[in-house]
């Protein structure tokens, strides 16, 4: 019998998911030496990249320019990309493992964190990850409905992706003009009456979890003006102590501009952006819908770990808004037939090998693996994604060096091939991508604008049909 790893044996890798994760753990294991890899991409949507598509803020393309890498990955002759597949319904879990030596997930976290408050269902309460996929063009939220007539919108949370919500917000047209933003999202929010976007933190702005650039850029907008009282930014002692350590540069140089931005006089922009901070939402207030938000005022502690943690004062305040994005973070959603860690939304695992659960009898599953945010939770930026990949190929590297594997009882491609054509005729190859792909920057150039985005997988699918028909036959 053949060694693994060899011409006549390549060592055969499904990896479920098409974001950046996947494609640096395809990166890491093209490169390698000596090894002959074929991997096997499967996607979900029949579009690749994950959140650089559907999660990236549109009026950042240049963060999206990352995609020319994971085209040169998805180029080499051993990479095959199987769009419009669904793992658990189109291949499963039982069928990868008698088709493949390994299998990564590399599904990221697709659901949002619950702030489990009174209220928090009420008509006009929407997570962000609903309203960045919408305004991303996401074929699963093109149809939803935010209500932007409402004048005051509060978003929860003062992470990157709260951020990129409150800037989309408060964007003008013309701004959008030039960003990849869905067509209906951009008509919608022309119109849109939100005067008052509050943004919410419940702890104090030298622990904001947004980065320099990003608090940055909301205080550059043409047609807001960004609001921060001065005692919002007057740090408690244990902050100051904290940033006089020098340990955080990147906390310091938030408060550095969130200093800048409090003595600033508004300048009348139709649009504002009010930063508040060491505030929680404690209800959504609403007969039919929200009306308004009660909030506590918080103060900070030092655990015994020397982080500092927010607990709630006696004192409360209720604002009036009429839309509410919810932003305190992503989880993971099961995969079927794999193992799950509900309490953090991950897959168990040590280093990237999947356990069986983190139990002391936990074991691990040969042979399966696992990246990116279904690996170590949401946390981190694109390229945080490549070390973690890393990490855990490393540790597929050693599982084939010691022979601890899956035992595919049919390796070919071919096999898989006749698989996904059977169970899913249209299924979308990287080729596919490549027309597709250019199909949608030839209709942004006809109207202006860099891209515009196929929003459902019929649509997509009916441009590449007609696009094939049109295109010579080979030979």
């Amino acid at each position: 019998m053949a060694q693994i790893g060899t011409e006549a044996a390549p060592l055969r890798v499904a990896i479920i998911g098409s974001g950046p994760s996947g494609f640096y753990a395809a990166e890491y294991l093209e490169k390698q030496p000596d090894l002959h890899v074929e991997i096997d991409m499967f996607e979900r949507l029949p579009t690749p990249f994950g959140l650089v598509r559907g999660g990236v803020a549109p009026d950042h393309q240049k963060i999206k320019s990352v995609t020319k890498l994971y085209e040169r990955i998805a180029s080499k002759p051993n990479f095959r990309f199987y769009g419009n597949v669904e793992f658990g319904k189109d291949v499963t879990h039982d069928d990868l493992v008698k088709h493949y030596h390994a299998i990564i997930y590399a599904v990221g976290a697709q659901s949002d964190r619950k702030l489990n408050i009174p209220g928090e269902d009420l008509p006009g309460s929407h997570s962000a990850t609903e309203f960045v996929a919408w305004y991303n063009a996401h074929p699963d939220f093109r149809d939803r409905q935010f209500d932007l007539t409402q004048e005051s919108v509060a978003v929860i949370g003062v992470g990157n992706v709260a951020m990129d919500v409150a800037r989309i917000l408060a964007r003008t047209q013309e701004e959008l003009m030039q960003t990849d933003i869905a067509d209906y999202a951009m008509e919608a929010l022309a119109k849109s009456n939100v005067k008052r976007i509050y943004v919410l933190g419940r702890r104090g702005p030298a622990q904001a979890a947004f980065t320099n650039a990003e608090i940055k850029e909301l205080g550059e907008m043409a047609g807001a003006d960004i609001i921060v009282a001065p005692e919002e930014v007057e740090l408690d002692p244990l902050s100051k102590a904290y940033l006089e350590t020098g340990k955080d540069p990147k906390a310091e140089k938030n408060v550095e501009i969130l200093t800048e931005y409090s003595k600033r006089q508004p300048t009348g922009k139709p649009k504002q952006v009010i930063m508040r901070f060491l505030v929680s939402p404690v209800e959504f207030i609403g007969e039919k819908r929200v009306e308004a938000i009660k909030l506590v005022k918080n103060e900070l502690y030092e655990r015994e770990d020397g982080t500092l943690r927010p607990r709630p004062t006696d004192q409360y305040e209720t604002i009036p808004v009429g839309l509410v994005f919810r932003s305190v973070g992503y989880r993971g959603v099961p995969l079927p037939g794999v193992p799950f860690y509900d309490r953090w939304g991950t897959i168990p695992n040590e280093k990237g090998r999947v356990l069986t659960d983190y139990s002391d009898d936990g074991q691990q599953v040969i042979g399966e693996y696992v990246v990116g945010w279904i690996k170590r939770g949401p946390s981190g930026v694109i390229g945080t994604n490549r070390p973690d990949a890393l990490e855990t190929v490393e540790m597929l590297l050693e599982d084939l060096a010691a022979g601890k594997l899956l035992s595919p009882s049919a390796p070919e491609a071919e096999a898989v091939e006749k698989l996904v054509a059977e169970r899913k005729p249209d299924y979308i190859t990287f080729d596919d991508w490549k027309i597709i792909d250019r199909l949608e920057q030839e209709r942004g150039k006809a109207v202006g604008r860099p891209r515009l985005k196929f929003s459902s997988v019929e649509e997509v699918l009916e441009a590449l049909r007609a696009a094939k028909s049109n295109m010579p036959a080979a030979g």
